[in-house]
Parts: C-alpha cells; sequence; structure tokens
C-alpha cells in the first residue's frame, strides 16, 4: 500500500470513527437510541432485545464516549492532514499509540463488563487503522 493510499484509508477510518461517536451521543437522546441499543444487544449476546438506553447514566455514558470517539477522529485527521505528508513517522507513532491503547483498555473493559463480542468488533476497528497505519514511513524508507 502505497503511503497516499494509506491517508485516503486512515481519513476514511476516522470519518468512520467520527460518525460512529456522533451515532453514540444521538443515542442519549432517547427516540435516537435505536442503532446504539441494538449493537448494546449484539455485543451481549444472545440477541434478545435485552439490552438498551433507557437508564440516564446510560444514556450520559454512551454521549460522553461518543464524544471521545468523535475528538479522537477529528484528532487524528490533524494529524493526518497536518503532520503525515512531512513526518510520517511521528504521525504513525501518535496514530498507533492511541490506537493501541483504546484497544487494550476498550477491550478488557468489555471483558470485565460481560460484553466479550465487543472484542470482536474492536478487532475490526483495531485492523482499519492498524494496517494503513503501519504503512507510514520516512521517504527513504519507501524507497528501501
Amino acid at each position: 500500500m502505497k503511503q497516499r493510499h494509506a491517508i485516503m484509508w486512515l481519513k476514511a477510518s476516522t470519518v468512520f470513527t467520527i460518525g460512529f461517536g456522533l451515532l453514540m451521543v444521538a443515542a442519549a437522546t432517547p427516540a435516537l437510541s435505536a442503532p446504539v441499543a441494538f449493537m448494546l444487544d449484539l455485543v451481549f449476546a444472545p440477541l434478545d432485545g435485552g439490552q438498551g438506553l433507557t437508564d440516564p447514566s446510560a444514556r450520559l455514558l454512551s454521549a460522553i464516549g461518543g464524544g471521545v470517539m468523535a475528538g479522537w477522529g477529528v484528532s487524528i485527521w490533524l494529524v493526518l492532514t497536518r503532520l503525515a505528508a512531512r513526518e510520517p513517522e511521528l504521525a504513525r507513532v501518535l496514530i498507533l499509540g492511541g490506537l493501541c491503547t483504546w484497544f487494550v483498555v476498550d477491550s478488557s473493559g468489555s471483558m470485565l463488563a460481560g460484553a466479550p463480542w465487543n472484542v470482536a468488533g474492536n478487532i475490526g476497528f483495531l485492523l482499519i487503522f492498524l494496517i494503513p497505519a503501519l504503512q507510514l514511513r520516512e521517504a527513504n524508507e519507501r524507497t528501501a
């Protein structure tokens, strides 16, 4: 994967991340919570309609988590647009540092919460960032 394609893929991943975060924020409003409630039901298998966002504290945590996701997406976008072309190695380190921290913390918390299927979703999310981020290299490394 060429570096230009890696950056385009990462930008698409950040748009997805921001959108997912905004979806979580929207779930703070009961009338808009169905997509996130369905996702919760999936990760707390079996799919039985047993989970939802009926409790105000769950809606608050969804809003906070969604805000963090959207902010993380914007931060990665800024790294890509302001830094990656000049210092791809630094951009890679910044993206991978946050990505790996998120993956370990979120996946561990998911297991502790009894939602192991969320880890499967996290692996997919990890890969949409990890694969292209590993392609960000200094110019002399790209030609070697």
